[in-house]
C-alpha cells in the first residue's frame, strides 16, 4: 500500500470515529436535556447575561495562546525557532483535531509534528520531541490545580459525606498519577514490556490495534519525559505560562456561573475544571456530554445544593460553548489554514 493510500485510509478511519462520537454525544445531550429538563434550561438561558459568555471566551483564547508558548520555549530547546504568532495557529490547528476525533490527545502530538515538518519549519522527530515535552509540561499545573482546589474543598464542613469521598479520590489520583508516571520511567523496559504483553492478544485479534504502535506510542511519551529531565531550564521558563494557561482555561467556569448571577467559589472552579476534564476520556468528541454531566454533577455536589441541578446545567452548557465549541470554530478555521500551506 502506497502512502498515500495509507493516509486516505487513516482519514476516512478518523472521519468515521468522529462522526460515531458526535452521534453517541448527541443521545448523551438528549438524555442530559431530559433529566435536567429542557422547559427549565431554555428559561435559566433567557435569563443569561451574554457579555460573560464573551469574556469566557476570550480567556479561552489567552489561554491557548500561553500554552503555545510552552511549544514555543520547548522547541527552542531542540533549536527550533518558529516565530508565535505561527505556532499559534499551528496549535489551534492540533487543538481542532484533539476536538473532533474520539481519545483525539492520542494522537495529537504525531500529526503536529507532521504538520510542522511539511514546510521545513522542523524535522519530524525533532518536532514531536519538543511537542511531547511541551504537552507534558502543560499538565503539571493540571495535577497541581485539581490537588489544590482539592485539597481546599476537603476541609469544609458543609460537604455530604459521599462528595468528600469523591473529592478525596480525585485529589488522590492528582498526586497518584505523578507518581505513578515517574515511577514508570524509571523502570522504561519493564512497562513497555507490559504494555506489550497485554496489547498483544488484543491485536491478534483485531486489525484496528497494533502492538508495535502502541510500542511506540510508549516509547514516544518517555521520550517526552526524558526530554524534559535533560533540559530542567526550559521546565523553569515554561511552568508560569503553562499555570497561567490552565488559570485563563479554568476563569470561564466562573464567568459562566455569573452569566446566571451565581458567583462560584474560585476553589471549586480550581477542581470542577481538571475534575470534569477527566471525563473527556468518554468516547466522544472532546468528551461531549460526559464533561457537562460531570460539571453538573460536581458543582450541584460541591455546593450543597446551593446552585440547582437546572442552573448547573446552564453553567455547564456555556462554560463548554467558551471552552469547547469556540475552540472548535478558531482551531476548524485554522486547520483549513494548515492544510492549505501544508
Amino acid at each position: 500500500m502506497s502512502v498515500g493510500d495509507e493516509t486516505g485510509s487513516s482519514t476516512r478511519a478518523t472521519a468515521a470515529k468522529a462522526v460515531v462520537g458526535f452521534a453517541v454525544a448527541a443521545v448523551v445531550f438528549y438524555l442530559f436535556g431530559r433529566v435536567i429538563g429542557w422547559n427549565e434550561l431554555q428559561r435559566a438561558l433567557a435569563d443569561a447575561n451574554p457579555v460573560w459568555v464573551l469574556a469566557a471566551c476570550a480567556s479561552t483564547a489567552v489561554g491557548l495562546v500561553l500554552w503555545s508558548q510552552v511549544w514555543a520555549v520547548v522547541l527552542a530547546v531542540f533549536d527550533v525557532d518558529i516565530p508565535l504568532p505561527s505556532l499559534v495557529v499551528t496549535y489551534f490547528a492540533a487543538t481542532f483535531g484533539d476536538y473532533v476525533t474520539p481519545f483525539g490527545k492520542a494522537g495529537g502530538s504525531p500529526f503536529v509534528a507532521f504538520v510542522l515538518s511539511t514546510d521545513d519549519r522542523a524535522s519530524y522527530q525533532e518536532s514531536l520531541a519538543g511537542v511531547l515535552s511541551a504537552e507534558l509540561l502543560n499538565l503539571v499545573p493540571f495535577f497541581g490545580f485539581a490537588a489544590l482546589g482539592g485539597f481546599a474543598l476537603a476541609v469544609r464542613a458543609d460537604l455530604p459525606p459521599q462528595v468528600r469521598y469523591l473529592v478525596g479520590a480525585l485529589v488522590a489520583m492528582a498526586v497518584l498519577v505523578p507518581v505513578v508516571v515517574y515511577a514508570g520511567w524509571r523502570h522504561q523496559s519493564v512497562v513497555e514490556s507490559v504494555v506489550v504483553r497485554v496489547v498483544r492478544p488484543i491485536a491478534a485479534r483485531t486489525d484496528r490495534v497494533d502492538a508495535d504502535s502502541i510500542r511506540g506510542r510508549t516509547r514516544e511519551f518517555f521520550r517526552g519525559i526524558q526530554e524534559i529531565a535533560d533540559h530542567p531550564d526550559a521546565v523553569k521558563r515554561t511552568l508560569p505560562y503553562a499555570s497561567l494557561g490552565w488559570l485563563f482555561f479554568a476563569l470561564p467556569l466562573y464567568f459562566a456561573g455569573l452569566t446566571v448571577g451565581v458567583h462560584l467559589d474560585p476553589f471549586v472552579v480550581l477542581f470542577v475544571v481538571p475534575a470534569s476534564t477527566v471525563a473527556g476520556v468518554t468516547p466522544t468528541p472532546g468528551g461531549l456530554g460526559g464533561v457537562e454531566v460531570a460539571i453538573v454533577a460536581l458543582l450541584v455536589g460541591l455546593t450543597a445544593g446551593a446552585v440547582s441541578l437546572e442552573t448547573a446545567g446552564v453553567i455547564a452548557l456555556f462554560y463548554r460553548v467558551a471552552s469547547y465549541w469556540f475552540v472548535l470554530a478558531l482551531g476548524g478555521a485554522a486547520a483549513l489554514y494548515e492544510t492549505y500551506r501544508a
